[in-house]
């Protein structure tokens, strides 16, 4: 519901972007936030993060508990690619988003089709635990912040508009109607996903321990019904995703910091600095990583929501 709320501000409000949308409050406060925002679906917390989930769902499990070299070398692989892309924005993030994209998500969804289809055992096995014993849905509320969808539709939510505007929809009502429209299927259908996994993850508790995080948790249940294979084609497919997801955050964060502050360095430094700041966040490891950010998104989520 708050990454569509985020996309609809966009479009009925008829602003050119999240630097648009929170002048409105007032110029500092818009450059503080828009920064605030982008570092934190960006090198602070998000790009990081792609890195640590398919170490985290393949070559830790593959290495038997790979130590912290492993990680330093997946990571700083890894970086080199989305770097490699980075410098070369246009054909590859058309490729990667038509390709890995779709791959993505036909091999999630024959997870989760076998996973519903024969579950592993009942949702309700396992007891609630911690918050949700007390206060499932603010427990739920809160941990949604992880996501970072919300903030994702305050900054890419002009992308929707733009498109909109490309086919030929010029009148501002009519454009802020269709970007809600875009939203809604938008959000129905991740909604739907976000359902299925969160299902998927209740049922493995009947056989399984509580994951420490939802790689290790997506992991267990692929190997469950897959073996081996299940976990290989897992951890391939997650990394390529989260690759492509890390090339459009840097390009995003990159351009909008080159907007910024047009005095500053050009694109390829603020690409390279955040590449470089990603890589050695990354390498405080998954559980460092979402432990950090919950601050941060305590603080910068409910700013997102009242604007």
């Amino acid at each position: 519901g708050l990454p569509l709320l985020g996309v609809a501000a966009l479009g009925i409000s008829r602003c050119d972007g999240l630097a648009a949308l929170t002048r409105r409050v007032g110029p500092r406060y818009s450059l503080f936030f828009t920064c605030l925002l982008y570092l934190t679906i960006g090198p602070f917390f998000a790009i990081p993060r792609c890195a640590t989930v398919p170490f985290e769902v393949g070559v830790a499990p593959a290495l038997g508990g790979a130590g912290q070299w492993a990680l330093t070398v997946f990571s700083a692989a890894f970086f080199a690619a989305v770097l490699w892309f980075s410098l070369r924005p246009g054909k590859i993030l058309t490729w990667v988003g038509k390709v890995l994209n779709p791959i993505f998500l036909v091999c999630l969804g024959v997870l989760l089709v076998t996973a519903l289809a024969d579950p592993i055992g009942p949702a309700g096995a396992a007891a609630p635990q911690g918050v949700y014993a007390e206060s499932a849905f603010v427990g739920g509320f809160l941990e949604g912040y992880n996501t970072m969808d919300a903030l994702a539709g305050l900054a890419f939510g002009i992308v929707v508009v733009n498109v909109i505007r490309g086919l030929g929809v010029t009148e501002p009502g009519a454009v802020a109607a269709n970007t809600v429209a875009a939203g809604c299927l938008g959000c129905g259908l991740m909604g739907l996903i976000y359902l299925a996994v969160a299902l998927a993850g209740a049922e493995s508790r009947a056989a399984y321990p509580a994951a420490s995080n939802g790689g290790e948790a997506l992991l267990t249940i692929a190997r469950h019904y897959f073996g081996s294979f299940g976990a290989v084609i897992l951890a391939v497919t997650v990394t390529f995703a989260c690759l492509k997801t890390a090339v459009g955050l840097i390009t995003s964060c990159a351009q909008t910091f080159c907007a910024l502050f047009p005095q500053g360095p050009g694109y390829r430094a603020w690409a390279a600095g955040f590449c470089l700041f990603s890589f050695g966040a990354a390498n405080f490891g998954l559980e460092a990583i979402l432990a950090c950010a919950t601050p941060v998104l305590m603080f910068l989520y409910p700013l997102a929501i009242t604007l």
